[in-house]
């Protein structure tokens, strides 16, 4: 007999309000991580950076997060959802607040260290949160929505950013979202609820090494790590140099970048929920390994651009971004329901970890590899590129080697906890991703 306890249910209306706060916070920390990247031309300029040294800036953040991921991992699920959330999120806009406070290049890195160890386990916890609140078979269409917050990062946040970047200093995009943030915080205090449902469970919680051991040595686990790895690595080898590329290679002014996030926002805006919609009516798998092979055609493509017309540009960066979206959400979704609900929190927490280290290193190893030419353009792209292509098909038979724990050919996390209680299923029965 399961002894977890059943997960509440909610309206629908308090199901939407939820997601609109994941949203609203996802969109905050998405943009503060992803302006870096198109600001890189402002950066390298005024801070004297190298691309090696930039790749730092970004990875920083990262390799932060996947430390500080790690460490939650051993006790996130000791504590309710929403106290967790709110801390983290306090420590996020610390972090950026402080980066737009930072003098020079050592302060900054410093500053985005601070940034990546709260800000980096957000994600992990928002889909934590989707994972209690949303029934597995809806749970595809409420990650496309929560993932929507990309997209509008990238139509509105980033442009925003990088044009007040570029117009009043680095500085002030960070000190803008920290403010910002202020007001989201004390919505997402009132409107979130507890959600201690995995507190009442009567199994014990484990020494808090012991289950970090448990949760890297499980093999479903370990696939589902194994994925997320392929994926960042596959696509952050080349992102965080798409800004510098198109100014110095396809010869794209630096004040035209923010056309190139809209147009790819706009995609991804509605893009992100009918892959959601897709995933749940024709499986994650199918739907995932449908997009994938459209992103690494994309890489290859955006790796190898010579100098063409904006409009050209910009069609390319905007489906790379699309088909990125359109694979993230099945993965998402098959990702959290590849763990029992009483682990969940502790498993995303530490599958944040591994997704900001590999991003991380693909990030240091694309800097590693590019170099500058004495002409300003950037060298060793489509190397950078086919590194990228190849974790991107290699996550196409990731992704089938996970099993999915808490759902039984459709049925929900809750109601196949409570079917189990009752001797009708097995809690712990797997079924495979292609079966949702």
């Amino acid at each position: 007999m399961s002894s977890d306890a059943v997960e509440p249910t909610f309206s629908r209306g308090r199901e939407r309000l939820i997601l609109l706060v994941l949203a609203a916070v996802q969109f905050t920390s998405i943009v503060d991580f992803v302006v870096v990247m198109p600001l890189g031309p402002v950066l390298e300029r005024e801070l004297g950076l190298t691309p090696a040294r930039f790749g730092l800036i970004v990875s920083s953040y990262t390799y932060a997060a996947g430390f500080a991921g790690l460490l939650a991992s051993m006790i996130l699920d000791r504590f309710a959802r929403r106290t967790a959330f709110l801390v983290l999120y306090a420590g996020f806009l610390t972090g950026t607040f402080a980066c737009g406070l930072a003098p020079n290049y050592e302060w900054l890195l410093a500053a985005r260290v601070l940034t990546g160890v709260f800000g980096g386990i957000l994600g992990g916890m928002a889909m934590a949160i989707v994972g209690d609140v949303f029934h597995e078979n809806r749970r595809g269409t409420a990650t496309g929505t929560l993932m929507s917050a990309f997209a509008l990062a990238s139509v509105i946040g980033v442009p925003a950013g990088l044009t007040l970047g570029q117009t009043f200093g680095w500085h002030v995009p960070f000190l803008t979202l920290a403010i910002l943030g202020i007001p989201i915080f004390f919505v997402a205090a009132m409107a979130l609820p507890r959600l201690d449902a995995h507190l009442n469970s009567k199994r014990e919680h484990a020494h808090s090494f012991a289950q970090l051991r448990a949760m890297f040595t499980e093999p479903n686990h370990l696939r589902a790590f194994a994925l997320t790895v392929s994926m960042m690595f596959g696509v952050f080898t080349v992102i965080p140099f798409l800004s510098p590329y198109l100014v110095s290679n396809v010869k794209i002014p630096e004040n035209r970048l923010a056309v190139v996030y809209i147009a790819g926002g706009v995609l991804t805006l509605v893009g992100s929920p009918i892959a959601g919609r897709l995933a749940d009516r024709f499986g994650k798998l199918l739907v995932y390994r449908s997009a994938a092979p459209l992103l690494a055609l994309g890489l290859l493509v955006a790796t190898n651009l010579p100098p063409v017309p904006l409009v050209l540009a910009v069609l390319v960066m905007a489906l790379v971004m699309l088909c990125n979206a359109s694979r993230m959400v099945p993965a998402m979704a098959i990702i959290t329901s590849s763990v029992a609900p009483h682990r969940r929190g502790g498993f995303l927490g530490a599958n944040a970890a591994v997704q900001h280290v590999s991003a991380g290193l693909g990030a240091f190893v694309g800097g590693f590899i590019l170099t500058k030419a004495p002409d300003g353009t950037i060298e060793h792209y489509p190397v950078v590129g086919f590194l990228g292509i190849a974790a991107t098909l290699l996550s196409l038979w990731l992704a089938g080697r996970i099993r999915i724990v808490d759902a039984h050919h459709g049925t929900s996390a809750p109601e196949s906890l409570a079917a189990a209680a009752q001797g009708n299923l097995d809690a712990d029965e797997p079924i495979t991703a292609a079966e949702i």
